[in-house]
């Protein structure tokens, strides 16, 4: 996702296209025992007000299991970006940051209403800013695990920041070597999986076993219209169904979006999926019918997905991606 700021904005209006195709991806209610707010009617969509949760609600942990929280944080426009905090015997593992070195500094505040432990591991889900941007306040020697995709994005993303005269971008040493790797970190096994390109092209995730949770960064946006700006958009659809494949994993966590109780949260997995799928449909029919990518820009139509959160800036992003795909352009 695009970088972040750290203030809390309510959502503002959004203009949304007309209902053109069958998509089935409307808000319902359903009900959620395992939301935050106890057990009741809950809204499917990524907007706190349409959800009924207050602003004042956040920064917030969600209790997973025993020594496993997400952490939940507005950014701005108004929706949440989502960490995973694992607390060791001996020390804390954190699986994406947040925005800001403000934002990120609360969080390790907040943990420490947890645990007294401190913070050893860091799991580099997605490498834009919107989780990364906030490292430079978390504690030096930290071991970092990150894809070597991400690890060359880092860099890259380091040397603009230096030309620009910003705050300077954490580029860890290294990389790992292949798509799995293990900690333990003492109370829980954690692996570290790279189960195909999807939102950065070096997406991480951290399955618990255990506990059957998959925390999946931003390779599960829920409720958000998919963000393609660095996406492999037909790798995405793969990699989500290699995670709805897993064994021991009953617990999908977004990197965006509420995090769900678990049969609710592969339910939405599931049309987060299918609506990676429709976006890639309808890109392809107005390809087919012969239009410009920027006739199809203006033209395309998103059904129930253009009430999706971002719907609006996301939506001709995903256009030209999946165009640059179709084209034989993403390498």
């Amino acid at each position: 996702m695009p970088r972040s700021l750290p203030s809390r904005l309510v959502a503002g209006a959004r203009s949304f296209l007309p209902s053109a195709l069958a998509f089935t991806f409307a808000a319902v209610a359903v009900s959620a025992p395992g939301n935050p707010l106890g057990a009741q009617a809950v809204v499917r969509t990524a907007d706190p007000a349409k959800r009924g949760v207050p602003l004042s609600a956040f920064p917030r942990f969600v209790k997973l299991a025993d020594n496993v929280y997400g952490y939940e944080e507005i950014r701005q426009p108004g929706f949440t970006t989502v960490s995973l905090v694992v607390i060791g015997r001996d020390g804390v593992l954190i699986a994406d940051g947040q925005g800001s070195p403000e934002a990120t500094q609360t969080m390790v505040d907040k943990i420490k209403t947890l645990t007294p432990l401190p913070i050893k591991w860091y799991i580099v889900g997605s490498d834009h800013g919107d989780h990364t941007a906030g490292n430079n306040v978390l504690p030096k020697g930290i071991t970092y695990v990150v894809h070597p995709n991400s690890l060359a994005q880092l860099k890259r993303d380091s040397a603009a920041a230096a030309e620009r005269g910003r705050a300077a971008v954490i580029v860890p040493s290294k990389a790992m070597t292949g798509n799995e790797e293990t900690i333990n970190v003492g109370t829980t096994t954690v692996k570290v999986l790279f189960l195909g390109r999807a939102h950065t092209g070096g997406d991480l995730m951290v399955q618990l076993p255990k506990e059957k949770i998959l925390f999946m960064s931003e390779a599960y946006l829920n409720r958000v219209f998919p963000a393609m700006r660095s996406a492999y958009p037909s790798e995405w659809a793969k990699t989500v169904d290699a995670a709805l494949a897993l064994k021991d994993v009953d617990w999908f966590i977004p990197g965006h979006g509420f995090i769900e109780d678990r049969k609710v949260s592969r339910e939405e997995l599931v049309t987060f999926r299918d609506a990676i799928n429709s976006v890639i449909a309808e890109v392809k029919r107005l390809k087919a019918s012969g239009l410009s990518v920027d006739d199809a820009v203006k033209q395309a139509k998103w059904g129930t997905l253009s009430e999706w959160f971002l719907a609006d800036q996301q939506g001709p992003v995903a256009v030209r991606k999946v165009w640059e795909e179709l084209d034989g352009k993403l390498k």
